[in-house]
């Protein structure tokens, strides 16, 4: 067996309720350099939202985003995999599902999220995509 994900994945997601403002998702994002948050509801795993979900869900297509809350925006069908699974199974289900993250989920709670960019560090750090990956974000 090859890698596991938890060796990989960039733990401690951030993850906030599905009533949770568009807005306030997208400072948490800036505050950690990341590009999604996960919703959890009742604990539960209820969806992902990327920076792009915002742009393409919210501030496309809503005139007034004060009401606009994670929940009306997110992907609830989220791909997963566990933490112990292998990177080389989870690019295979991130491909066969056409999705660049996974959700890496523990007994039923995420503990950490898998990229491709994650997967660029892995594995060719000299890449185009690894060498984007590891720089510093731009804010």
């Amino acid at each position: 067996m090859g890698q596991a994900l938890r060796e990989v994945m960039t733990a401690n997601p951030v993850a906030l309720p599905g009533d949770t403002a568009v807005r306030q998702a997208a400072v948490k994002m800036r505050e950690r350099g990341i590009g999604d948050v996960l919703v959890v509801d009742d604990g539960e795993l209820a969806g992902i939202v990327t920076d792009r979900d915002i742009v393409v869900r919210a501030v496309a297509e809503q005139d007034d985003l004060a009401g606009c809350v994670l929940r009306d925006v997110c992907s609830s069908e989220v791909v997963t995999a566990g933490p112990d699974e292998d990177i080389d199974a989870a690019l295979d289900r991130m491909r066969e599902n056409a999705v660049r993250r996974i959700v890496v989920v523990d007994k039923g709670k995420p503990v950490g999220v898998f990229s491709l960019g994650d997967a660029a560090l892995e594995r060719d750090q000299d890449s185009a995509l690894g060498d984007i990956s590891s720089a510093t974000a731009n804010s």
